[in-house]
């Protein structure tokens, strides 16, 4: 009877030692502690011996190995020594790894929050002999390497957790942070309105009725303004709201264009263009190409719209994509014949 006891009691510490040493060794310790310093109270408990990483694995397996040698000489005192090899292979396999690996590493935190305590006198236990082995491990391998995520497995993460019962991620927080997550990669010419199908208008254009009327009611608040006949010469901005008040008359628009514009590349980062936005306090950029021949205009609009995933459309936009009405006006165009 005794001798059932003992076996018994040395299965379950053999479970105890292989079941925290998967669970808490994956653990990473940088999650560990970014949910400790969140408020997670079982990830500090556990933080606060996982950190000491190989000191934590070398006492596990240390104790593991000197309970299943303990098992196999008490078998083998009372039975056989096939028999007892035997037996120990099987209870040690199957109550001894089997079982416990397989709870702990689905309830790692929680178990580890609540054997803490144990695995601490363990710890100071097995110190005077594990300790050295640790300081050669800590001394030869270095810090544990935190894992890092590239941005296309950050947004598969969110998008998982997304849909993952128990999550507070919903859809649309998950679509705005991928947006920002990917945004910076792409460049000005994908999201662009092309030269085609923007609005601009030359500067001696008279500011009558007519004029005045019809640019109040575009749906533009600002407006690129060209000198010359040439769409490459953009002298000025004509801001909408400076119309207030004015009459028709004489004026032109190159009268009433604000002269300050700002031009960027055709290739610039979208991440770098609304750092520009901010910078220049500006909402409109002339977009052109190596040659300083302009292509097109892009508005912070744009950009905040490639963050959020979505279409920001106003009541006087008829249209929600300009760059898909500009190929389609190419396509329809006839062709030129030589």
């Amino acid at each position: 009877m005794l001798l059932v006891v003992v076996a018994v009691a040395l299965i379950f510490l053999a479970a105890l030692f292989s079941g925290l040493n998967l669970g808490l060794m994956s653990l990473d310790t940088f999650e560990l502690k970014r949910k400790a310093d969140l408020g997670d109270a079982n990830a500090a408990k556990v933080y606060a011996i996982r950190s000491k990483g190989n000191l934590l694995l070398v006492t596990l397996l240390t104790g593991n190995v000197a309970v299943i040698s303990t098992l196999s000489l008490v078998l083998n005192s009372a039975l056989h020594g096939l028999v007892a090899g035997v037996l120990t292979t099987v209870l040690v396999t199957i109550f001894g790894e089997i079982i416990p690996q397989a709870i702990l590493v689905r309830y790692a935190l929680h178990i580890g929050a609540s054997l803490a305590g144990v695995v601490r006198v363990i710890m100071i236990i097995f110190y005077p002999v594990c300790a050295p082995i640790a300081y050669i491990l800590d001394r030869v391998l270095g810090d544990e390497l935190p894992t890092i995520y590239t941005k296309s497995e950050l947004t598969r993460i969110i998008e998982e957790h997304r849909n993952v019962a128990g999550s507070n991620i919903d859809g649309d927080e998950a679509r705005i942070a991928s947006g920002a997550l990917n945004f910076g990669d792409r460049k000005i010419s994908q999201i662009m309105t092309p030269r085609s199908v923007a609005k601009m208008v030359p500067a001696s254009l008279r500011l009558d009725e007519t004029t005045i009327r019809k640019l109040k009611s575009s749906g533009f608040s600002r407006i690129p303004v060209f000198r010359g006949e040439a769409t490459d010469d953009i002298g000025g901005i004509l801001y909408v709201k400076d119309l207030i008040g004015i009459k028709a008359g004489k004026r032109t628009v190159g009268d009433l264009a604000r002269p300050k514009v700002f031009f960027v590349n055709l290739d610039d980062n979208l991440d770098d263009t609304l750092n520009a936005f901010l910078k220049t306090r500006s909402h409109l950029f002339i977009v052109v190409n190596e040659f300083a021949e302009v292509q097109g205009i892009v508005t912070i609009e744009d950009v905040l719209e490639e963050i959020i995933d979505r279409e920001i459309a106003d009541e006087f936009d008829r249209y929600d994509d300009m760059r898909k009405v500009a190929r389609r006006a190419k396509r329809l165009a006839p062709a030129i014949k030589r």
